[in-house]
């Protein structure tokens, strides 16, 4: 066990009980956040939709229509548990509890390398950071992947100091896990796996005749993490050939079509083809303009305040900028640490940089597709702000280096919780000054449309959503999402020469469609994008065919008359 250095902080004992104060509150603060009803993007989508729907089927069953049901769902099982139990927001204390769990984890990990000061700063720093905060009020699944990568990488660092088997598979078996809560896990396993004979050969004195056992040891932590992401692995084999479906489905499947990888959010937004850093590069470049000098400060870019929640082009997520500057403080003065502390710094570094370059390898670069690098950047951290006490040679001096960042960087993740609560008002609907339904008319913009479908329209409706982004969640009528892409939905329809508004309305009525749920403004504008004949096409099909029923805002519903 690495020892606990000494620390002038330590021996505050405002500070002692500052900490464990604050730390209450926020978890505090994050309970109120999330006790209002679900209405983030990808719990309606995906994390309470697809639960919902194998309810009312009464078992899990495949979805094809719904490219996202075939993701792991480990976490969406749980959610599955409330939603049966009769509640939507208990499904985000679910999530909230993977980042408490985390939390906990760091405690205990940095208690044992570090003064306790910053065990409970640790904790409370992570907790408190914008992203976390975010998804810890969310029906998402990231917080399972952040528990389940830190575990992880902290299970090999027990391995390495106690050389027990049993570490070394509880690693690969919540690395497991983590795969069948997001497949992002699958780069998680990718990493741990090449760290692990590296971390064996370099904690060992003797270097020779070693190579095997590291990479018997890196062929077990594998197989312990593909055992425990075997069902969702399996189910999708036996239902598409290929078990991590929709990924790679053209080397699984060499005659098929390429899936789609993404669900359609219902933005305007266009993405130019390409991948790696290229992509992430062109695209922001094409979409945003950005010239190179901004392109090339991206990393440091992501820090600070530019990052905004619910913007793809900032980023659609907030961090924090000392989760840069304090790990670069600790990276400083690596050399003058022991030999077991190196190694495991240099692991968290490691696996932040590998991870970070993962995230130029998609085209949209957003901050939640970072966040299982977050706690190893905390650790950092707090190794970096004590390293800044230990180098102050007077107490009082000591005392200010350390309190000016601790001040700065808390008060950042401070400023963003008073900003949800501002945007989320809970206490609207705690106090009943809201009901439901009026509390997600106010946080939905289609909310209104989607009550008249519950209540005025028969249980035989069935709608068809164009450009509504998937979600399906609040609609307990039978539907159906049309999108961009889809060869055999409205949008394709409207653009096939020699179709006509009677054929079209044939065919909505051979697959049953009584009724048609549009956002038109996003449908506007990809008509405007079209050739004149399928502009004139939709005029007629809408004069002739569709009757409007209700608008709100740039939602209309109508029904056909065909």
């Amino acid at each position: 066990m690495i020892g606990q250095p000494t620390s002038f902080i330590d021996n505050h004992k405002v500070v002692r009980l500052l900490l464990p104060a604050c730390l209450l509150l926020t978890i505090v603060c994050l309970t109120l956040l999330a006790c209002t009803p679900p209405f983030d993007r990808d719990g309606l989508i995906h994390h309470l939709q697809i639960p919902k729907l194998y309810l009312q089927h009464g078992g899990i069953y495949e979805i094809p229509e719904l490219v996202f049901s075939y993701y792991p769902m480990n976490l969406d099982l749980l959610y599955m548990g409330a939603l049966w139990l009769g509640s939507d927001i208990l499904p985000k204390y679910i999530h909230m509890a993977f980042a408490l769990a985390t939390a906990l984890l760091l405690f205990f990990h940095l208690k044992k390398r570090l003064p306790s000061t910053y065990a409970w700063l640790g904790a409370f720093f992570f907790l408190s950071i914008p992203v976390i905060v975010k998804l810890s009020v969310t029906v998402y699944v990231d917080l399972g992947l952040v528990f389940f990568g830190t575990a992880a990488l902290i299970l090999l660092f027990r391995w390495l100091e106690t050389r027990q088997l049993r570490h070394l598979l509880l690693a690969g078996f919540c690395c497991g896990l983590g795969i069948g809560t997001k497949y992002n896990g699958l780069l998680v396993l990718f990493i741990l796996t090449v760290m692990v004979p590296v971390l064996f050969i370099r904690s060992q004195q003797q270097k020779e005749k070693l190579t095997i056992p590291a990479m018997k040891a890196a062929v077990l932590f594998c197989c312990a993490a593909l055992l425990a992401a075997s069902p969702w692995l399996i189910r999708n084999a036996v239902w598409t050939g290929n078990p991590v479906y929709p990924l790679y489905n053209g080397f699984f499947n060499h005659t098929a079509a390429p899936a789609a990888e993404q669900a359609d959010t219902g933005t305007e937004e266009a993405k130019p083809k390409g991948g790696g850093v290229r992509g992430v590069f062109a695209t922001r470049h094409v979409l945003y303009g950005e010239n190179i000098w901004q392109l090339l400060l991206l990393p440091v870019r992501i820090f600070f305040h530019e990052a905004q929640d619910d913007d793809p082009r900032y980023f659609d997520g907030r961090l924090n900028p000392f989760l840069l500057l304090l790990p670069l403080t600790a990276l400083l003065f690596f050399g003058k640490l022991g030999r077991q502390a190196r190694l495991e710094q240099a692991a968290l570094a490691a696996f932040c940089l590998l991870y970070f370059l993962y995230a130029f390898n998609i085209e949209v670069l957003r901050i939640r597709y970072l966040v299982p690098m977050v706690p190893f950047l905390v650790i950092l951290s707090m190794h970096g702000l004590h390293r800044l006490e230990v180098l102050a040679e007077t107490r009082s001096f000591a005392s200010a280096v350390w309190l000016i960042p601790v001040v700065l960087m808390l008060t950042w993740n401070g400023m963003y919780i008073r900003q949800q609560f501002e945007k989320i008002d809970p206490f609207s609907y705690l106090s009943g000054r809201l009901s439901r339904d009026e509390y997600l008319a106010k946080q939905i913009p289609e909310y209104p449309l989607l009550q008249h479908i519950n209540s005025k329209l028969p249980e035989s409706a069935k709608i068809l959503c164009i450009f509504m982004g998937w979600r399906g969640y609040y609609i307990n009528r039978p539907h159906s999402f049309d999108q961009q892409g889809n060869a055999d939905g409205l949008l394709a329809w409207l653009k096939q020469r020699g179709m006509t508004a009677e054929k079209i309305g044939q065919r909505l009525h051979e697959k049953g469609f009584s009724h048609l749920l549009i956002r038109r403004d996003l449908l506007y504008n990809q008509l405007r994008q079209e050739e004149i004949n399928t502009q004139q096409l939709w005029m007629e099909l809408g004069q002739r065919h569709l009757q409007p029923l209700s608008s709100h805002l740039y939602y209309t519903l109508y029904q056909t008359s065909f």
